[in-house]
């Protein structure tokens, strides 16, 4: 019976089973969506195996305003640091915000008593791994991109163990230890409401098939247009739920003013809803919305953000492309016929369709969050 579950699953079993002692866990997941979730699953995770957990978020909107429905975690900012081109002149200011931020978070995790320190990536990880790796806890990070952030090839430096949403990144950590546990994701990601409750939550048909627009948390400004001018192409029947970001709610919701079955929203803290109501999910390509589609198993054309650190996001989108669960197209190549022919041809062409659901959750790890739970307390136990 035990062979038909993966030997990570195994090990999140049999450590989970193993482990008596609660640790103390700091988790530095601030700066945008991709960070913030997984570190939330992440925690999720922790607290349900006994151990307790404190989250560091940025002063950003986005972090608080993500944050705010989880009032069972416990979060406390902290000063975002971000880099500047290394040979700035702003490059001696943002070093001595950094040895501010550093000392402030080894204040953190001696309040807390913390046993370890993870960061989920960017510049926000730094200064607590680095703070925890000077004051000899244990230190991890997570990366989930194709191509790992200059950020998280510095803070490896500093770690026990790197954790890998996608084996595509192994070889940007040559010598450091890596472990392959997938992107962590919301509980709430993986148990999905009904489609009936998802469509009366937005006001939409559940018989109709349905888009989902999601840009991300930056850089949806024309993805957002191509999008909303595609809604006069489409099928009559087809029906689009726009996340659109509150930045460009009202110029979206003007393009596409009197379009019966087309909704925009601005922030949406309802994503398993809006992934259980989807059909075909248009979207940039940040490695957090990308895990959250493979678990959905959604077919999806994606878009990288074309000014993304490194072009990570085409880096992420081969990976879905290559496997046959996405389209990948880039911006300078879209205009809005296009986009609608892509889309329509999707859901049209049923062959099709299945064959990138199938594709979408076979690129899932619906249990990464446990993987990353077994590995830090494999780590923390002694053998």
């Amino acid at each position: 019976m035990l062979e038909k579950y993966s030997d990570q699953s195994l090990l999140a079993f049999f450590t989970l089973s193993s482990v008596s002692k609660s640790f103390k866990i700091l988790i530095a997941c601030g700066g945008t969506g991709g960070h913030l979730f997984p570190g939330i699953a992440v925690a999720e995770a922790l607290r349900a195996r006994g151990h307790q957990v404190m989250l560091l978020i940025s002063e950003k909107k986005v972090d608080s305003e993500a944050s705010a429905k989880y009032r069972h975690l416990e979060f406390e900012t902290v000063p975002a640091v971000a880099k500047p081109a290394t040979f700035s002149p702003k490059m001696l200011p943002f070093l001595w915000k950094l040895w501010g931020s550093i000392q402030h978070c080894k204040g953190v995790i001696r309040r807390f008593q913390a046993d370890a320190v993870i960061g989920m990536g960017g510049f926000t990880s730094l200064p607590p791994v680095y703070a925890g790796h000077t004051l000899g806890l244990k230190t991890f990070i997570h990366d989930s991109n194709a191509r790992p952030g200059r950020a998280n090839v510095i803070t490896s430096r500093f770690c026990t163990q790197v954790f890998l949403g996608l084996d595509a990144a192994k070889s940007f950590f040559p010598h450091r230890e890596t472990v392959i546990t997938g992107t962590p994701v919301r509980p709430e990601i993986i148990d999905l409401p009904t489609r009936d409750v998802a469509a009366a939550l937005f006001e939409q048909d559940p018989a109709r098939p349905t888009i989902l627009v999601t840009g991300g948390s930056q850089g949806a400004r024309r993805l957002n247009e191509l999008c909303a001018q595609a809604a006069a192409l489409l099928p009559t029947e087809t029906q689009v739920l726009h996340i659109a970001g509150a930045l460009d709610f009202e110029r979206v919701s003007e393009i596409t003013r009197g379009k019966e079955g087309y909704k925009v929203v601005g922030f949406c803290d309802q994503m398993p809803s809006a992934y259980a109501l989807a059909d075909l999910v248009i979207a940039r390509s940040g490695a957090s919305s990308l895990t959250e589609i493979s678990i959905a198993g959604h077919p999806s054309i994606l878009v990288p953000y074309p000014y993304a650190a490194d072009d990570h996001q085409t880096r992420n989108a081969e990976v879905f492309s290559e496997a046959g669960a996405s389209i990948l197209v880039q911006e300078r190549d879209l205009d809005a016929a296009k986009l609608a022919v892509m889309a329509t041809s999707i859901l049209q062409d049923l062959p099709t369709y299945k064959r990138m659901t199938k594709a979408a959750h076979a690129l899932a790890i619906p249990d990464a969050a446990d993987r990353v739970c077994a590995a830090i307390e494999a780590t923390l136990t002694p053998s």
